[in-house]
């Protein structure tokens, strides 16, 4: 199952022989009168970030009826995301003016008759006005189903474009997981030797104070040394970070199983790079050298980098 990006654009256009992105729609039978206007409907879908679903409809007040049909639509296709979607109709007339039939005239004809009763001042209506007026009534009644047929193929233009950029994605946050892993097999034999350096010290500290106080010293010299080894141990443990490294491999082995296996990963990924940060934060603040201070740093920039390319997946 693919990664899907939640940033992606795509358009379709259907109508009479028009063609869209992802293919040509059938041509509808010929119900229009000679003359009227063959409509055609362009669907364009954005989409951006969101922690939800968002959807946001701009479209001409004929296709507000057809809003749930295109909600349940999208909502099918689509898990996250702020989505836009933008309809948009486009009348290529067969001949350079509609021809008017005579049911549309003599609708228009009662429906001036009716104005000028009520509003004896009223203008009469003029040859354009008329004309634009049976150019509009010209639109088939097979407009709805245009509007959706070109929604469907803009939306799975959009899912493609999604799992295209998903894939692109996913081979970034590998590279990431990578250098996460690379980091943590520096930082974890430099943690013995900076014990074993820290253990020498502290012996030769007691020698020191032994030294300078041997003429009245009631303590015996080996004692002295064990205690300084015991808190050799102690330090020891106190920047012990076998566990963080031991968990944030964990939490990279968990990203990269989620990665191969796609779906819906945004939020469990989001939830993952929160705790490698916790590592790396702890990984810093038990840091006893400027060698292991610099490997936490680095994997603080690398676990962000993750974060903000995970922020784009559904």
């Amino acid at each position: 199952m693919p990664v899907y990006s939640m940033t992606g654009y795509a358009s379709a256009t259907a109508g009479a022989g028009a063609t869209s992105e992802t293919g040509t729609i059938a041509e509808a039978p010929p119900t229009r009168p000679a003359g009227a206007a063959a409509t055609s409907v362009t669907v364009e879908l954005r989409s951006v970030n969101g922690r939800f679903l968002d959807l946001n409809f701009r479209m001409p007040d004929e296709f507000r009826a057809l809003e749930p049909a295109l909600r349940d639509l999208l909502t099918g296709a689509l898990r996250r995301g702020k989505i836009e979607m933008r309809v948009a109709t486009r009348a290529e007339a067969d001949t350079a003016w509609p021809q008017p039939q005579p049911e549309q005239l003599s609708r228009l004809a009662r429906l001036e008759g009716t104005i000028q009763g009520w509003l004896p001042k009223a203008q009469p209506l003029s040859v354009h006005e008329v004309l634009q007026w049976c150019k509009g009534g010209g639109t088939t009644d097979r407009l709805d189903e245009v509007a959706l047929e070109a929604a469907r193929r803009a939306i799975a233009g959009l899912s493609e474009a999604r799992a295209r950029e998903g894939e692109r994605l996913v081979k970034v946050l590998m590279e990431r997981v990578k250098r996460l892993r690379e980091l943590a097999a520096e930082a974890e034999p430099l943690v013995p030797a900076v014990v074993q350096r820290q253990q020498q010290k502290f012996i030769e500290r007691w020698q020191e104070a032994l030294e300078a106080v041997a003429a009245g010293q009631t303590i015996p010299r080996e004692a002295l040394q064990d205690r300084a080894i015991n808190e050799a141990a102690a330090y020891a443990i106190r920047i012990d970070v076998a566990e963080e490294l031991a968990r944030l491999r964990a939490h990279l082995d968990e990203i990269e199983r989620l990665l191969k296996k796609g779906g819906e990963v945004g939020k469990r990924l989001d939830f993952l790079i929160q705790e490698l940060l916790r590592e790396a934060n702890t990984l810093g603040s038990k840091a006893a050298t400027l060698e292991l201070t610099n490997i936490s740093v680095e994997m603080k920039v690398a676990i962000e980098q993750l974060r903000e390319q995970v922020q784009n997946l559904e």
